[in-house]
């Protein structure tokens, strides 16, 4: 199972520019967005990537990969009508082919040497399947997510095989139809913005397409639900963590856990310490 193409998806309104915003790196090299996100990808093996984007976004991001640019083409979402539309955008491009999907509001934060998307690939290559990653999440943070009903696989306690998703579930649905085994009280297993996924996909989204009025959005989640009804789909919990860079702070949120787990942590500890005690000493 060769993953050789990925897909980004940046064409969400208020999204557009997520991926344009700077950012230090984990070396203190300033950077985009973009080029993180690409460069997540690129270590888990892609060496053609796709962005799903509004239309005449193109030349900004393109001056935004950096060094990767080469490797990139572009597909516009004309109106915006949903994830799943946009990720169907990018169908010509896929191909018959596994790929792996990113989110461009997402940064990923690896706590081993593999990045989070080489860990999904490397699992999704060994079973020969779909696979998405996800993360325990508090249920106070179910609105930005889907969460995922799966059962824990035997002698793995990081992997799940996937029987549902359900998409921003409230705590109540949540509590359900989503209870995991072993996983702590209010805790889900939420999606991380990362995939790899069969082309089957396609042809779910198709369907969904067809069948949908045009009025509401068509989005990924379902789509997912029905792919795990269709083959073996599974779920990993990746050894890092994922910021969403589109909610408040996210962007703050991110850069600090760049900078901690980097080689200026000492002296950003520092400073984060004395600007506590300055704001304590002016209370």
């Amino acid at each position: 199972m060769r993953i050789a193409k990925a897909v980004i998806t940046a064409a969400a309104p208020g999204q557009q520019t997520l991926p344009l915003q700077s950012v230090v790196d984990r070396h203190g090299q300033d950077r985009t967005a973009l080029q993180l996100i690409l460069q997540e990808a690129v270590d888990a093996g892609a060496e053609e990537i796709c962005m799903v984007i509004s239309p005449n976004y193109a030349d900004a991001y393109r001056q935004a990969a950096g060094e990767h640019a080469g490797r990139l083409c572009f597909t516009e979402q004309d109106t915006p009508r949903g994830y799943g539309h946009a990720l169907h955008s990018a169908k010509a491009f896929v191909g018959n082919e596994p790929f792996l999907h990113l989110v461009g509001d997402h940064l990923y934060l690896s706590r081993t040497n593999e990045s989070c998307a080489a860990q999904l690939v490397k699992m999704a290559q060994s079973e020969s399947c779909s696979v998405s990653a996800v993360q325990a999440t508090h249920e106070r943070r179910l609105p930005y997510f889907g969460a995922i009903s799966a059962k824990r696989i035997s002698q793995r306690n990081d992997v799940y095989e996937i029987n549902k998703v359900i998409e921003k579930p409230t705590p109540t649905l949540a509590e359900q139809e989503l209870i995991v085994a072993g996983l702590r009280s209010s805790h889900y297993l939420c999606l991380f913005g990362l995939h790899v996924l069969s082309p089957l996909v396609f042809e779910i989204l198709d369907n969904q397409i067809q069948s949908n009025d045009g009025k509401s959005p068509v989005l990924l989640s379902p789509a997912l639900s029905a792919l795990a009804q269709q083959e073996r789909y599974f779920a990993l919990e990746v050894q890092g963590s994922r910021y969403n860079i589109g909610v408040k702070y996210g962007l703050l949120m991110a850069q600090l856990a760049l900078s901690l787990s980097g080689d200026d942590r000492d002296q950003i500890l520092t400073e984060l310490v004395e600007l506590v005690a300055s704001r304590n000493d002016r209370a």
